[in-house]
């Protein structure tokens, strides 16, 4: 079945972007070797999750929009703005989702974090 397994984010400045998912999140990050910048991103204690690439923008309809997933919208909303980013859209209730909440990160890119509902009818099965 295909997944997705890659997220491209487009940045004007991506070792700053880089910078900002490390500190908000907890990624690790690191710059590969190549004719083109480019830094890869990834949450540091699974191995197998979906990891992300930070390059430079070149065009002005490059940007991304995943979703997140929080333990607390509210929680991650303050370091978001704490390290620069923006609010779009405050959290708001999605009855048998959880909570969502979409921002702007430092480069202009749209995210949404989600705090999941404890009967998140869309979560995957455990096991």
């Amino acid at each position: 079945m295909p997944k997705f397994v890659h997220i491209d984010i487009a940045a004007d400045e991506p070792e700053r972007a880089a910078e900002f998912y490390e500190k908000v999140f907890g990624w690790t990050s690191r710059k590969l070797d190549g004719p083109v910048p480019y830094w890869l991103v990834s949450p540091p204690d699974d191995p197998s999750a979906l990891g992300a690439g930070i390059a430079k923008r070149e065009q002005a309809w490059q940007s991304t929009t995943p979703t997140i997933e929080v333990s607390s919208a509210d929680e991650y909303g303050a370091r978001i703005v704490a390290e620069g980013g923006t609010i779009i859209r405050p959290k708001a209730l999605i009855p048998g989702v959880g909570y969502l909440l979409t921002f702007r990160d430092t480069e202009g890119n749209a995210f949404a974090i989600l705090e999941p509902a404890a009967d998140n009818r869309f979560a995957p099965p455990a096991g």
